[in-house]
Parts: structure tokens; sequence; C-alpha cells
């Protein structure tokens, strides 16, 4: 029973219950929305603090633009 809830919860924190692209970051006093193919040299400061809207998409690099760009 432990190891089941251990695994959930890993399987929770690595994300494979979120159905969204990108995750929120915590940074301090606010958030960032970091996509899941982000580029691991730009800096986290350098990702929206405001969410994609229903047609928009977070790039690799920290730009919100359209998605079919």
């Amino acid at each position: 029973m432990v190891v089941v809830l251990a695994s959930l919860a890993l399987a929770d924190a690595l994300g494979y219950f979120n159905p969204k692209p990108y995750t929120a970051v915590s940074h301090g006093s606010h958030v960032h929305y970091v996509p899941n193919d982000r580029d691991p040299d730009v800096s986290i400061d350098k990702f929206p603090q405001e969410e994609p809207g229903p047609r928009e998409k977070i790039t690799p690099t920290g730009q919100i633009v359209p998605i079919d760009q």
C-alpha cells in the first residue's frame, strides 16, 4: 500500500497527470509558466508570468506565440 501511494506521489510530482504542455514554477512571490520542452539554457525568469491563452503556446525559449507557429 505504501509503495503504491509513493509511486502515485512520484508520478504526480513528475507531471504525469498534468494535461497541459507547461508547468507553473514558483519563483519567489510569483509563478512562471514553463513549457515541458523548455530549453535548459534559458533562465526561469525569461518565461512568462501569465498562462498562454486558448490558442497560444509557450516556446522552449519563453515566448507566447499562436499555436500555429
